[in-house]
């Protein structure tokens, strides 16, 4: 029993340590905000093999972050790599701020953040690398702040993006249903009042930021969505809310809790079902590619 434990033990090591995909940090210009951002690219082994193009997921990082968080946070530092390989998919990860939440600022004209995702990030990504140049080769997920916008901007560029995620998603700027300490909302409303301003003044504006209200557009734009959240989280019953949403006017998603809260150790767990999902995804719009 010892023997074959130690051998078991032998092999993931090698294995783990055997993947030859491509890490890499460049750096992406934004006009429309003058300034240039890093981002994270990370190319599967195969990139280098053949000369295909390869379907790309886009994963955003979350608030008070930066885009190599998924690189350094995760408590396995080799997931990001092996789940490349594993799939023979481009990941990419782009600068997102601290909080811009990846909209338009209408407050702050130097955060135009869907702008640069949506138009300048893609752009740079398909002149660059071997894409899929199409929405069906195309995923987006991230994390609480990412994961927002992920699922943001899919409904709002349903013509980029075949399928969509989000885990843990701070889905509503309003906060309501958020469990937080008193203080601690109070310091994450100065910083969406940054970007959006007062609620006090402009409700409007954070009802038509909500993910949460928009239920009938997913509908509609008939994107793949998958999102999850840990029971203990803050945010589950925002989560909540908008799986019962999207169940009342019958889209189609795939909605999970697991054990956990708002931490790294539930995101490398959930990451991996969201990568399954997509490659689901491409298999079904002909965008997978086996060269393996």
């Amino acid at each position: 029993m010892k023997k074959s434990l130690f051998f078991l033990i032998i092999f993931i090591a090698f294995t783990t340590g055997s993947f030859a995909s491509n890490v890499d940090t460049i750096s992406i210009s934004s006009k429309v905000m003058n300034k240039s951002y890093k981002a994270v690219i990370v190319l599967p082994s195969a990139y280098t093999k053949s000369a295909y193009q390869f379907p790309v997921l886009y994963l955003l990082h979350g608030g008070y972050g930066h885009f190599d968080d998924w690189i350094r946070k995760t408590p396995d530092s080799t997931l990001l790599q092996r789940l490349s390989d594993q799939y023979n998919l481009i990941i990419v990860m782009p600068e997102g701020e601290i909080f811009s939440y990846y909209l338009n600022s209408e407050v702050n004209t130097g955060s135009q953040f869907e702008t640069y995702i949506t138009k300048e990030v893609i752009e740079k990504i398909d002149a660059d690398y071997r894409t899929i140049k199409d929405k069906k080769g195309r995923a987006i997920t991230g994390l609480s702040m990412g994961g927002y916008g992920a699922l943001y901007l899919s409904a709002r560029h349903p013509d980029l993006f075949c399928a969509a995620g989000s885990m843990s998603g701070a889905l509503n700027p309003d906060m309501q249903l958020w469990k937080l300490p008193e203080e601690t909302r109070k310091a994450i409303k100065v910083e969406f009042e940054k970007i959006l301003g007062p609620i006090e003044k402009y409700p409007q504006r954070y009802a038509d930021a909500s993910v949460i209200s928009m239920a009938d557009k997913i509908k509609t734009n008939k994107l793949s969505i998958i999102f999850d959240d840990g029971v203990d989280d803050f945010l589950i019953e925002a989560n909540r809310e908008l799986h019962r949403r999207l169940v009342f006017n019958g889209t189609p998603h795939d909605y999970s809790e697991r054990p956990g809260g708002h931490s790294w150790d539930y995101w490398q767990n959930s990451l991996p079902y969201h990568i399954l999902f997509f490659t689901k995804v491409f298999i079904g719009n002909g965008s997978y590619i086996n060269v393996n």
